[in-house]
């Protein structure tokens, strides 16, 4: 008595009202698990793996979907050919199979090609390089020449790499289609395996006799000059695209690009996140206490910024829209972060300390230094302290 198949459902683990996706998505998990190359000698793994595609052959196929839905597995009973007697046709295992294995179009040629053309239209390849700006002129763009060696047509042979009076000829191994193919029995049947020319590259064609100059290759390598528009606002790392002045494109293919990758210089005052700029500004102990007028540097230049009287060090203030524009839109700009900071001079002239000192005794000894704190206190006896150093208390 045969074995009673399980729904197919069931066996890929999806619901009845899976989409494409789902259904796909289920196989390739089941075929990468089970698949006999992966599981040599497994034959309960070759097994489910059969099972699995039988599944999917089904449910990937919108008629025999319909017919399976309706009828179940009597629609497809007496069925010939394919594995297990089975009929694969119409299911496309390509693709899941290409990315799974590397394999082809298989089942005798049905299903994907596991490429284009290599001979098709190409797009070149980008060249890369870098330039280096100061601070202010990423803030506010700039041009830049830049040198590169670039490839271009080869006027000897006008870009087809044959020697003058020659012309190169179709790869007679391809037929000039780029593209070869190899076959190979798998366990679904016959694999087809499509692969660059060896003996063209890809490229369709033959050059017997190369042309001197460029070796064959179309080309010549050669120095130019660019003028670079570095944008305004562009940050450290970023680069400039350049279209077109790449590399050369294969098949008729466009020209890649060129990608200018941006270096911006160190700031000695200004720092930079993102949009805004950062900066610390110095002020003395009595513009702090009275307030006064200072100066600030910013990207734009100095501006005049009036201190409140009593402003304390690290106070933080905003100056909006001197940061930096946006790629975007030039027009709108981050703002400038600025810490203030009290300075104290390192160095005093005589007549300057008696004035500090007099200034602290009117303040009412702000500093509260170890003389004020311990003036009229009587000194104990040294006791050793937690660190096991003695220290002198006072009552």
């Amino acid at each position: 008595m045969a074995e009673q198949k399980r729904d197919y459902y069931e066996v890929l683990g999806v619901d009845k009202n899976a989409d494409d996706a789902a259904i796909k998505k289920a196989y390739r998990v089941l075929a990468k698990k089970y698949h006999p190359d992966v599981n040599p000698g497994d034959q309960e793994a070759e097994k489910k793996f059969k099972e699995a595609s039988e599944a999917y052959a089904v449910l990937s196929d919108p008629e025999k979907k319909r017919q399976y839905d309706q009828f179940g597995h009597s629609a497809f009973e007496g069925g010939a050919g394919g594995a297990g007697g089975f009929d694969f046709s119409g299911a496309d295992f390509s693709d899941i199979f290409s990315d799974l294995f590397g394999f082809g179009d298989i089942f005798g040629g049905r299903g994907r090609s596991a490429g284009r053309a290599n001979n098709g239209p190409m797009k070149g390849a980008n060249l890369r390089t870098s330039v280096q700006i100061t601070f202010e002129e990423a803030v506010f763009g700039c041009e830049k020449e830049i040198e590169l060696t670039v490839k271009e047509t080869c006027k000897t042979c006008n870009g087809n790499g044959a020697k003058p009076g020659t012309q190169p000829e179709t790869c007679s191994k391809c037929g000039g289609k780029g593209q070869v193919v190899f076959t190979q029995q798998s366990f679904f049947g016959t694999v087809r395996n499509v692969q660059a020319c060896p003996d063209c590259q890809g490229s369709g064609k033959i050059i017997k006799e190369k042309c001197s100059d460029c070796r064959g290759t179309g080309y010549i390598p050669m120095r130019k000059r660019y003028s670079v528009d570095i944008p305004a606002g562009i940050d450290n790392g970023q680069s400039k695209r350049m279209p077109g002045l790449g590399e050369p494109g294969t098949g008729g293919g466009p020209r890649g690009d060129v990608l200018v990758e941006v270096i911006v210089g160190r700031h000695p005052i200004f720092q930079r996140n993102e949009l805004n700029i950062y900066s610390t500004v110095p002020m003395s102990f009595a513009v702090a206490a009275l307030g006064g007028e200072i100066f600030i540097d910013t990207v734009d230049g100095k501006v005049i910024y009036d201190v409140k009287a009593g402003t304390q060090t690290e106070t933080k203030v905003r100056l909006k829209g001197k940061g930096v524009p946006s790629l975007r839109n030039k027009d709108v700009r981050g703002d400038h972060y600025v810490t203030l900071v009290v300075q104290v001079p390192d160095k005093l002239s005589n007549e300057a300390k008696d004035l500090l000192k007099q200034f602290d005794a009117l303040t009412g000894d702000t500093l509260n230094t170890v003389k004020n704190a311990t003036e009229g206190k009587k000194d104990e006896e040294p006791k050793e302290g937690k660190d096991g150093k003695k220290k002198k208390f006072w009552k």
